[in-house]
């Protein structure tokens, strides 16, 4: 059960995944967004296998072929694709308006979860959060809110990457549910982060080549911060975070994460908060504490 002393493990926890979207929304103006998960993802997998290397007291590297297989298909499906879609999406999109839509990712998780998994159908509470957060979602799309200083009405292709993005996540924790909740969750994360890796930068560079010409200290910078300390470390305090404190810090770690991207974007990318934007999330956060409530 979450206490008082797991809200600096959250806070802090939310700070690195909305500080990493800050720094993807940077890098997007100097890398190509496969180029640039491609080696995000090679630098997070070379962590992980250093952490088994160092670590092996505790953790071995997993050779069960269930294992292998189920994460591999987690690894491209509900890696590669979210995290292409979300960085892809961030060149039309401010990285606090991203973490806004982020944050209905439990919503969608719980419909899927209806339709896929015996044991969670939904109630009329459930349906209700679910409702209440997508018409949050909703209010942004329909008003053409880009969070950026510079563009009025944004590109609709940024909420289509975002929505798949959101939709290939929460049917990635459904196939966890299914599939993988037998398995330690740090093999699972080091094999789906080891698998798309494989996927993403091999083709990135056969389809759109291996340009970093343009990039400067800044965005190496900002490359190596999102794969070691936003992804790597990330992950390694949200599997200490779920261990610790139980379900109920994950869930709240959703309603940080807005806050820092925002704050992030506003401060060091000149990006704007506007008052849809605030009824936006208003609505999603209701939504998603009704379903976590249920």
């Amino acid at each position: 059960m979450m206490t008082t002393q797991a809200l600096p493990y959250i806070s802090f926890l939310g700070f690195l995944f909305g500080s990493t979207l800050v720094a993807s929304r940077f890098s997007v103006g100097q890398f190509q967004p496969t180029t640039y998960i491609g080696l995000r993802l090679t630098m997070a997998s070379l962590g992980h296998i250093a952490f088994y290397t160092f670590v092996n007291h505790r953790y071995k590297w997993p050779t069960d072929r269930r294992l292998w297989l189920h994460a591999s298909v987690l690894g491209i499906l509900g890696t590669a694709v979210p995290m292409t879609s979300i960085v892809t999406a961030l060149q039309y999109l401010s990285s606090g308006l991203a973490a806004i839509f982020i944050t209905t990712s439990p919503a969608i998780t719980v419909l899927l979860a209806h339709f896929f998994l015996p044991d969670e159908s939904l109630n009329w509470r459930k349906a209700f959060g679910v409702v209440l957060a997508l018409s949050g979602t909703i209010v942004l799309a329909a008003s053409g809110e880009s969070g950026l200083a510079d563009v009025g009405q944004a590109n609709p292709l940024g909420y289509i990457l975002m929505l798949i993005a959101m939709t290939m996540g929460g049917a990635a924790a459904v196939y966890i549910r299914k599939y993988l909740s037998n398995y330690s969750a740090f093999d699972v994360a080091s094999i789906r982060m080891f698998v798309a890796a494989l996927v993403v930068m091999p083709l990135s560079t056969l389809i759109i080549g291996f340009d970093l010409q343009n990039v400067t200290a800044t965005g190496y910078t900002a490359l190596v911060y999102a794969a070691l300390v936003g992804t790597f470390s990330g992950l390694l305090l949200a599997v200490y975070n779920v261990k610790r404190f139980g379900a109920t810090a994950a869930a709240m770690t959703g309603y940080v994460v807005p806050v820092f991207a925002g704050l992030g974007g506003v401060l060091l990318l000149d990006e704007r908060i506007t008052a849809i934007m605030l009824v936006g999330v208003v609505l999603i956060v209701a939504g998603i504490m009704i379903i976590n409530r249920s």
